[in-house]
């Protein structure tokens, strides 16, 4: 067992497709990831957000489940469980108390498939509050496998000031998650625009400020609905080191599917 001191683990980045409004299909490409990632001796997988519907699909009306007590995040508890593995994936939610509300939520699931963390995404892009009630709290766990861990989904990490990413830290993260949905214009020339600048200037000073390991896993794919309908999801997902370098910056493209692993040290 690593030190509490000094942890080494195997991260498992999952960029896969997510077709807006197929929830059977996402969540089999999802228990595929993680069978796989398990499989590759990985200790965990970060998943996109809102992988099982798309992020701010229309579809989350109908199809977005409780979390806890809903049947996608039960399933997610068992792939955990089944796979040994913890997972965090981002989900659509249906509110308990008030079932007309939804959010985009992220969980973290242990290996014995109870749910760690829970994270309502706080800054939400303007339009896509028309569907979905923006979060109001933050958290960290302290895990005995992977010291303290803080979950943030996507446009949390360019709030103004970083305020979000940097009170995650000064709550004691050494690991933050966050599942995203990077998405550009379908007609985006990556060679003359490489994307990733926005995600960079958000992730790396905090990453460097903190001492902490960023991971921003996007997934790729059209969106096919909703006020950006048109617009094509392209992955580049991202894995910043303490001292700020990019250990990993995954490939572009709506087509660009992949499971990346990496070990890293955390201290």
């Amino acid at each position: 067992m690593p030190s509490a001191e000094s942890r080494t683990i195997k991260i498992a980045l999952a960029q896969i497709l997510v077709e807006g409004g197929a929830l059977e299909t996402n969540l089999a490409r999802v228990e595929a990831a993680v069978a796989d990632a398990a499989s590759a001796g990985a200790d965990l997988i970060v998943l996109p957000e809102a992988s099982d519907l798309g992020w701010a699909h229309p579809s989350a009306v109908a199809l977005a489940g409780l979390i806890p007590g809903g049947a996608t995040i039960a399933r997610c508890q068992a792939m955990a469980q089944r796979n040994n593995i913890w997972i965090c994936i981002g989900l659509n939610e249906r509110d308990s108390v008030k079932p007309c509300q939804y959010h985009n939520a992220a969980v973290l699931i242990d290996r014995q498939g109870k749910i760690r963390l829970h994270h309502r995404k706080i800054h939400e892009l303007d339009f896509a509050r028309e569907l979905y009630t923006t979060g109001s709290r933050m958290a960290v766990v302290d895990t005995e496998e992977f010291g303290c861990i803080g979950l943030m989904i996507c446009a949390d990490a360019f709030v103004p000031d970083r305020v979000i990413s940097r009170s995650l830290g000064q709550m004691g993260a050494r690991l933050l998650l966050s599942p995203c949905a990077w998405a550009v214009p379908p007609d985006h020339d990556n060679q003359a625009d490489p994307y990733g600048k926005l995600w960079l200037d958000s992730y790396t000073p905090v990453a460097e400020e903190f001492g902490m390991w960023i991971a921003g896993v996007s997934n790729v794919g059209p969106i096919n609905a909703g006020a950006w309908e048109g617009r094509k999801c392209i992955g580049n997902s991202l894995l910043i080191a303490p001292d700020g370098s990019t250990q990993l910056q995954a490939p572009y493209g709506e087509a660009a599917e992949g499971l990346f692993l990496v070990v890293i040290r955390i201290s």
